[in-house]
């Protein structure tokens, strides 16, 4: 390197030791998407593969290899990594929990797709089952406290599907992504049993409050909560902590609402 060249690098250093700095421990994002596919092959064995792993063999990677990232997790966001051990264990303890809802997933997608031949067909090939599947690893992971592993779970199946469901996202059974593509969900969303989306729909928040400091307020109630059996349509957009769709509620494409609705409505945009 000529000395222009040299200065420039130790800038960049120096910029980067002021705050950004690469810490010695954190959560490896390769390693979490390999704790995506273990997990993944433990639950849907045939369907999902990880280097010719059999299940056995990932069930048994999965267990050590989940404790090392919660380690460094915890680590990394200075908390005391001595739990990451009974986190594990929780976490491994709800991979039936996890399976039983996938498969109420599984048939709310084939129920509600008159393409879908097979319940194999929307385990191999729907993104949206795909999304929904790292979301309910990811979300037991959020729910036991575990962090950033929960966040670069959702954000590699953002990556691979367009489908953008915060980890903290609370989402019932027999949950239907038709399509999917540009879908957002946000972090303290509920929906309930028996809801189905389409692609473009946000489930989102309103901006942000400032504090007296004119930073954003961040925390509390911000995406709005659905009832069972709502359905919404196309690019529809739900915004709002106080949002309430009731129960056995369609909300149509492109609608943009910012208020509840009652149970059995009908929300539709009217041009």
């Amino acid at each position: 390197m000529n000395e222009k060249e040299q200065a420039i690098l130790a800038e960049l250093k120096e910029i980067r030791s002021n705050e950004m700095r690469a810490p010695q421990t954190i959560a490896d994002r390769n390693k979490v998407v390999s704790l995506i596919k273990k997990a993944q092959v433990v639950l849907y064995p045939g369907y999902f593969h990880y280097k010719n792993l059999s299940v056995d063999e990932a069930y048994e990677q999965l267990l050590q290899e989940v404790k090392e990232e919660i380690w460094a997790a915890l680590c990394f966001s200075r908390q005391s990594p001595l739990k990451a051990g009974e986190l594990a264990d929780a976490f491994i303890e709800r991979l039936p929990k996890i399976m039983r809802k996938l498969d109420t997933d599984i048939q709310a997608i084939y129920d509600g797709d008159p393409a879908a031949k097979t319940k194999a067909e929307v385990l191999l090939c729907y993104p949206g089952f795909y999304a929904i599947c790292i979301h309910r690893i990811a979300h037991e992971l959020y729910d036991l406290g575990v962090p950033y592993i929960p966040r670069i779970m959702s954000e590699y199946a953002h990556e691979k599907t367009g489908i953008d469901i915060n980890p903290g996202a609370t989402i019932g059974e027999y949950f239907c992504i038709d399509h999917g593509t540009g879908i957002v969900i946000g972090e303290t969303a509920v929906l309930g049993h028996h809801v189905k989306l389409y692609q473009g729909v946000t489930i989102g928040a309103k901006s942000f409050e400032n504090d007296e400091n004119g930073n954003p307020v961040k925390g509390g109630k911000r995406h709005p909560n659905l009832g069972n059996h709502v359905v919404v349509y196309a690019n529809a957009t739900i915004l709002g902590g106080d949002t309430f769709i009731g129960d056995h509620s369609v909300i149509g494409g492109n609608v943009w609402l910012v208020k509840s609705v009652p149970a059995n409505s009908t929300v539709y945009y009217n041009g």
